[in-house]
């Protein structure tokens, strides 16, 4: 008969068999306990436990299956005739300490997560290790951190003395296992990794009715990734609700102005109605990197930062009460051409089944605009390619080497070389990017269709590094970056107006969020205020627009200017028809949802909570304040509409008729 345990486990495997033991020992535990600490909750039934504990032991052989495809790789790779060598002994030693840290801490910590939210890890877990210096200050502050760390070397060092007790690391260094005998066991975990990773859905472990059994049935580690992968919390189950249907019906009626018509029962599909004359002007839009409010002049600011875009300010509609909806650039994105409340998790750039959405660019589309995405690094970093690239925008970016080939239904435009004169990690600086749109435009321009151009700067981004000799200062810091970034858009807007398009072109700048917006636990409110613009409106004198409103609304107000007419999907609305009760703004990072009017707040909490404050402008505090039950109402209609009709393929193209 065939030893299954030494054909999956070689004398070269012995270590990676001690650590199944281990990884699966210690998941039994765990569960086991979990269970126990939550009986109350569950209505105790032997058959039901049994179900838990194998489903559990299920995720748990894939979540080890997966270890040890990508751990095993160097067991399989590293040659015979090196076994035991001094470098095979340090990396053995200490990548196996390294493992069995990790998952000591990720075990241990699954308590105190449990403790808090009643789950297993999910997107607050990821959020927690984006935003690693905010959680060691709360662990610090909450346990005693030197106490747990000493607590988890201890159980390491002890999971090490039990390997070397069993001889484990004498039978590594001492063997004669070569490739075939390690092809079998090796290729076994990374068939059973590959199908784990293709067909097996976290939320197959869901089989109870209660929340708690599902939970306990699914593996921490497992749960993690496929929360990294989804992105995304499930509002229901984190975030305060009302009835779906109260909720639809709030957000239909709050997105009617004079002419417009709901058209769907269950949607928020609408036609949108503006007379006059329409006006098709090609669009620049520029989408700055980081770019406070309060760096511009107008806004106060002395040092001289933005001289350019605080002149432009002056020649634009100027918007000075509008709000970023995130704190991150692709959450921008999202609110920009998606025009949709920040729903919680990531942004929806980056995730699943985020294509054939309906956003700006199909009512640009539908106008007769050719459309197009400009980044100066490689736009498959944070899925922007992927975002753009299937919702219907030709691509112009700087890919990485190797890194070019179109994966998408539109067009692919790289960088060549000499287009890229400066580039740091994050791809070409300002001025390349805006020299390889106006060659770009040159090229639109001959086919006598009007463009719409989304530009994504890059320079106002850590490390701050710039092409030296076009400004006084020296690259390294922000205030740099900024007089660069600001001299870049001078240049574009000087080497633009030599253009025969110019004048049929109208410009939007705005930020895609603030700098220096990087608290996670509560949100604060001046990292909000973004400034924006629109230049070169046709028949617009230039002028101040003070209501408060979101990034949501910019283009769709920009649509209002134009007059045009169209049947809309999206949560923005046009600033210029705003009533004093309409102003509003939506402000969130990962787990709080902010809700604005005035100086009213409304933050929805991933655990069902929801607190209103007031917020004092000048000294940016926000105060607890007595609850208001029809502002707390819009918020959670908002979000959770939002949330809902993503989640249900309701924001597809397919449902436009």
């Amino acid at each position: 008969m065939i030893n299954i345990t030494s054909l999956l486990f070689p004398k070269r495997f012995s270590l990676l068999k001690s650590f199944s033991a281990l990884f699966l020992i210690v998941s039994f535990i765990v569960r086991i306990s979990l269970y126990i600490w939550s009986i109350q909750s569950i209505e105790f039934s032997f058959v039901d436990l049994i179900k838990i504990i194998g489903i559990g032991f299920f995720f748990d052989f894939g979540t080890l299956a997966y270890i040890l495809a990508i751990y095993g790789l160097y067991w399989f790779l590293f040659p015979r005739k090196f076994y035991g060598n001094w470098l095979d002994k340090i990396l053995i030693n200490f990548t196996y300490f390294l493992l069995v840290f990790v998952f000591v801490f990720a075990f241990l910590g699954e308590f105190t997560f449990w403790e808090e939210f009643a789950r297993r890890y999910n997107f607050i877990a990821v959020d927690y290790l984006l935003y690693t210096y905010e959680v060691i200050e709360n662990i610090n502050e909450s346990y005693p951190l030197p106490l747990l760390i000493g607590i988890i070397i201890l159980l390491t060092i002890g999971a090490f003395y039990v390997a070397k007790k069993q001889d484990v690391f004498v039978e590594c260094y001492n063997n004669e296992d070569g490739y075939l005998r390690k092809i079998i066991p090796y290729g076994f975990w990374v068939i059973v990794a590959g199908v784990f990773h293709l067909y097996v859905q976290n939320n197959q472990a869901e089989i109870f009715s209660n929340r708690y059994q599902n939970e306990l049935a699914k593996s921490g580690v497992y749960s993690f990734f496929a929360a990294y992968n989804a992105n995304e919390l499930d509002y229901d189950e984190f975030y305060k609700t009302q009835s779906k249907q109260k909720s639809l019906e709030i957000v239909q009626q709050s997105l009617l102005d004079n002419g417009d018509k709901i058209l769907s029962e269950d949607n928020i599909l609408r036609s949108i109605h503006n007379t006059g004359k329409e006006h098709k002007p090609n669009i620049v839009f520029i989408c700055m990197e980081s770019m406070n409010a309060n760096f511009m002049e107008a806004f106060g600011n002395q040092e001289l930062l933005t001289p350019f875009l605080d002149s432009l300010a002056h020649k634009s509609v100027f918007y000075t009460n509008l709000q970023a909806t995130g704190t991150r650039t692709i959450r921008g994105m999202e609110a920009l051409t998606l025009a949709i409340p920040p729903t919680p998790g990531r942004s929806i750039v980056k995730r699943p089944n985020n294509n054939n959405l309906f956003t700006v660019g199909e009512i640009l589309k539908e106008k007769g605009y050719s459309r197009t995405f400009f980044y100066g690094g490689d736009g498959h970093f944070d899925n922007m390619n992927g975002y753009f690239g299937n919702n219907g925008f030709d691509i112009v970016d700087n890919p990485k080497e190797n890194n070019s080939s179109n994966e998408f239904p539109t067009q692919r435009i790289p960088f060549t070389e000499e287009e890229v004169t400066f580039e740091n990690a994050w791809g070409a600086c300002d001025g390349d990017i805006y020299n390889k749109a106006i060659k770009q435009i040159n090229i639109q321009h001959k086919s006598k269709k009007p463009f719409f151009n989304f530009i994504m700067t890059n320079t106002n981004h850590r490390p701050y590094s710039f092409p030296e000799g076009y400004i006084n200062d020296k690259p390294g810091n922000r205030i740099s970056a900024l007089r660069y970034s600001d001299w870049a858009m001078k240049r574009f807007f000087t080497d633009a107006k030599k253009q025969p398009w110019f004048k049929n072109t109208v410009f939007v700048i705005i930020s895609d969020h603030c700098a220096y917006s990087a608290g996670r636990t509560e949100l604060d409110v001046s990292s909000y205020h973004i400034p924006a613009l629109i230049y070169n409106l046709p028949n617009t004198k230039p002028h101040e627009v003070n209501k408060l409103c979101s990034q949501i609304d910019l283009l769709p107000t920009l649509f209002g200017w134009l007059n045009w007419s169209y049947e809309s999907k999206i949560f923005g609305k046009d600033i210029t028809k705003m009533k004093p009760e309409d102003e509003r703004a939506f402000i969130a990072n990962h787990r709080k949802l902010g809700y604005r009017k005035d100086n009213k707040v409304v933050i929805l909490n991933e655990l069902k909570g929801s607190k209103t404050y007031e917020w004092n402008a000048e000294e940016n505090t926000l105060t607890k304040t007595e609850s208001d039950e029809t502002l707390e109402k819009e918020t959670i209609a908002n979000y959770q509409t939002a949330y809902e009709l993503f989640k249900n393929n309701k924001l597809k193209i397919k449902e436009i008729h």
